[in-house]
């Protein structure tokens, strides 16, 4: 073998064992680890409190409507569902005597009408029959005895006119007493709503509740065009919650819609349950009239915002570990440990005052055990 080719074989074998080598060391690297990542922009970072339990919508007015007297329900005049106005009967109770005795307390009035107009006309005539009277008894035609008679008869013929006006005004208060007594046999609405259940039939028999036991009422009346939410909240939160505030307000019934509202109210004592956390409760009014159908007694959430920022530097939450710590990526796509300063936050995002720049990006996801400074990472596919 030539001395000039032996060098040319040594370097072709150095560079096949590099080659050899390279490829085992790049085949058999770690693989970056992936992971789910955020990056840092610019948004809006609210800090809210939510309710502890299920809030419910409640109707403004609902009133549980039952006749003042008792009696046999002889007509039904709405059924469940119905839309009525204020001022409608809904219900009678049989009521034919009381109706008798307001037909005979109109009769009455009516008779006493009549003998204070005879009475009155005869009164008046009287009265000029003794001016008469006393024009004569002056040129001497007639006595003066002639003339008493006749002032006293008129002025007797005038107090009859005058009682007269008695009768008729106890003929009134008799029509009032008997409409009285009909109008307690019948049910109208005190306002606008819907007839949400009924619980009489036709020729049952309906009585007030006695005193001390609660019967159930005849009809349930719902105000559906006023409706607010009614929510427990941990005493904790009850001194940041103020009358006025903004909330939102969800339901599970409809998961993908969320509601404004405004505080209208907080409870101003604590309600404490058995085993369960003492809550305040608040009230909370749609801004805005919701066109949904929503239905009294829905189940409701509500998040009250205590305090917002516009348009901050913010990540998601979940990426900060304790100590206000998290993992950020660096130029060689490696992780770096970094100290933040944060300001508001809530569960979904936190305000980043310093420590991050606009366009980083941090892991939020740490369920994995090689997660460690210095490890190469990778966005996960779905990233």
């Amino acid at each position: 073998m030539s001395p000039v080719r032996k060098p040319l074989r040594l370097i072709g074998f150095a560079i096949v064992v590099s080659a050899i080598a390279f490829a085992s060391w790049y085949f058999t690297r770690p693989k970056p680890l992936e992971v789910e990542l955020a990056t840092v922009a610019t948004g809006d970072v609210e800090a809210t409190i939510v309710n502890t339990r299920a809030g419910t919508i409640k109707s403004c007015q609902r009133s549980n409507l039952a006749p003042i007297t008792g009696g046999q329900i002889a007509k039904i005049w709405v059924k469940e569902g119905d839309h009525v106005q204020k001022g409608q009967i809904l219900l009678e109770l049989w009521s034919q005597d009381l109706q008798a005795q307001r037909e005979l307390a109109q009769r009455q009035l009516t008779m006493a009408q009549e003998r204070r107009r005879e009475t009155c006309i005869l009164a008046e005539n009287a009265r000029r029959e003794s001016i008469r009277t006393q024009q004569l008894v002056e040129q001497g035609f007639v006595s003066s005895q002639r003339a008493e008679d006749a002032d006293a008869n008129a002025r007797s013929r005038q107090a009859s006119c005058d009682a007269t006006i008695s009768d008729i005004k106890r003929a009134e208060a008799q029509i009032r007493v008997a409409q009285a007594g009909v109008d307690r046999t019948v049910i109208t609405a005190p306002f606008s709503g819907v007839i949400a259940h009924i619980s009489g039939e036709l020729g049952e028999f309906t009585t007030p509740s006695p005193p001390g036991i609660p019967t159930p009422p005849t009809i349930d009346l719902i105000d559906d065009s006023c409706l607010y939410v009614t929510a427990p909240m941990d005493e904790v939160d009850a001194p940041k919650i103020k009358i006025g505030q903004e909330a939102r307000i969800t339901l599970d019934a409809m998961p993908d819609k969320i509601f404004p509202g405004k505080i209208r109210r907080v409870a101003p004592y604590v309600t404490e349950i058995e085993k369960q956390a003492r809550t305040v409760d608040i009230e909370v009014d749609f801004l805005q009239i919701p066109t949904d159908t929503l239905l009294v007694g829905y189940s409701a959430d509500v998040e009250v915002v205590l305090e917002r920022k516009d348009n901050v530097l913010r990540i998601p939450t979940q990426a900060i570990r304790q100590n206000n710590k998290v993992w950020m990526i660096d130029a060689n796509n490696r992780l770096v440990e970094q100290q933040l300063e944060t300001g508001l936050s809530n569960w979904s995002f936190t305000e980043i005052r310093s420590g991050l720049k606009a366009g980083d990006q941090v892991l939020i996801s740490f369920d994995q055990d090689n997660i460690k400074a210095g490890v190469a990472v990778q966005p996960k596919k779905s990233q």
